[in-house]
């Protein structure tokens, strides 16, 4: 040992059997750290030669390559967002298999009476008003769109149920009282069965989908539907006729004056029936009630249809189409248009009890309530990165579903209000942060 000079250089342990190796000293076991050997100093580790491996011939070795860092532990994920209460919103799973059978039958009735070929070109053409029926009813509810099944069971009902009792009774009344005259199946049975089966459906809808059953302006979409799923499956029968009975001309002739000059006409009727039931529930009506406003409204739609199909037979087809039938259509726009403003004025007055309570600006309410204050939300919305227009049309729709849940709330014949309330606040409040992000 010697004090202030240089430690000896560093000379690796011999190997096994090795006459160099100290006596005494334990032979290393693979696998094993080395044993210190008491009096000696340990051996400082061996150097690690990493093979360096590159992936291009302008790479070179690193002089030092650092270890990667420690994955950190998962942060936890963002909670999804609530959505309302599905109960009270949607067709029972039932319904639509009772309607699903019904439309085997039907299907074959088509088959077995007009054939396979008028029936498939009958149905193509009448998609065509029904395109036009759908694409109006999208304007009157585009801001708080009906449940998608609830839609697809008002067609259904209506293309279905409705046609399907109808023809039954149709053959009921041909076995008890043989044939009618044409004016009293165009003007008495068509009209009163028609209205009566298609306004079983709306009530049908409102048992369901109670909790989406807020007013006028969804009645009027629930009737629209309803009486536009009739028309579809109608129209498939007369144009079939028409094609089996007067060839390619009677067939445009009776597509024109079905398919285009009154394609609205089962909708406008059975729509009647819808307004009367809506205008119950907003005044807080229950079951009993909204039965007896369910069948004033059909007598009116009975009496609308009995003078529409009377127009038709009893004088000039065209000069009691532009004398009555038009001014009666623009009628039904015209109470559309001021019940989407009564609609508008309720959802302001309502999402100004959430301004007051700080969820809102007076500015976002005008913006979320009236459709100048929409049309400026979405162009501004264009403006931002990403194009956020489907940000804002969320944000709307959500605030007129909000509007509704708290009408129902002040009713109170909602029991789940509160928790659509929360859910769609919540919504909303993620919606405006992700519409304000950079």
């Amino acid at each position: 040992m010697s004090f202030g000079g240089q430690p000896p250089a560093y000379t690796p342990p011999p190997a096994a059997g090795d006459p160099s190796r100290p006596p005494g000293a334990a032979q290393p076991v693979y696998g094993e750290p080395p044993r210190p050997v008491y009096g000696q100093p340990p051996a400082p580790p061996r150097a690690v030669q990493v093979r360096a491996e590159f992936a291009s011939p302008f790479d070179r070795a690193p002089a030092y390559a650092p270890p990667a860092p420690q994955a950190p532990s998962p942060a936890p994920a963002m909670p999804a967002l609530p959505v309302p209460v599905r109960k009270g919103r949607s067709a029972s799973i039932w319904a639509f298999g009772v309607l699903g059978f019904l439309m085997l039958g039907l299907a074959a009735y088509f088959v077995f009476a007009l054939g396979a070929g008028a029936s498939i070109t009958g149905m193509i053409l009448a998609l065509i008003p029904l395109a036009i029926v759908l694409t109006g009813v999208h304007l009157i509810d585009r801001w708080e769109p009906e449940p998608r099944s609830l839609v697809v069971f008002a067609l259904a009902w209506g293309g279905i149920g409705s046609i399907g009792l109808t023809l039954l009774f149709d053959l009921a009344l041909t076995v008890a009282a043989g044939q009618r005259n044409e004016f009293f199946s165009a003007v008495i049975q068509a009209p009163v069965v028609e209205e009566v089966t298609k306004g079983l459906g709306l009530l049908l809808i409102f048992a369901m989908g109670r909790r989406t059953f807020d007013g006028p302006v969804d009645g009027v979409v629930y009737g629209a539907l309803v009486g536009a799923g009739f028309a579809f499956t109608e129209n498939i029968q007369y144009f079939g006729i028409s094609l089996i009975e007067g060839g390619a001309g009677q067939l445009t002739f009776t597509f024109i004056v079905r398919g285009l000059f009154s394609p609205f006409a089962h909708a406008m009727f059975t729509a009647l029936t819808g307004f009367a039931i809506g205008l119950a529930v907003r005044r807080g009506a229950h079951g009993p009630g909204v039965i007896g406003a369910g069948a004033v409204g059909a007598i009116g739609a009975i009496a609308l249809h009995a003078y529409w199909n009377g127009s038709s037979l009893l004088g000039d087809f065209l000069a009691l189409y532009l004398t009555t039938q038009v001014p009666l259509f623009v009628g039904f726009i015209l109470t559309i248009v001021a019940l989407r403003r009564e609609e508008a004025r309720l959802t302001r007055e309502r999402l100004a009890d959430y301004a007051a309570a700080g969820w809102f600006t007076p500015q976002e309410v005008v913006m979320l309530a009236t459709p100048a204050g929409r049309r400026t939300g979405l162009q501004w919305a264009a403006t931002l990165r990403g194009d956020r227009r489907p940000l804002m049309r969320s944000f709307i729709k959500d605030a007129t579903a909000l509007a509704a849940v708290r009408q129902r709330a002040i009713h109170g014949h909602d029991a789940y209000a509160a928790e659509d309330e929360r859910a769609l606040l919540m919504r909303m409040r993620s919606t405006r942060a992700a519409l304000l992000a950079y």
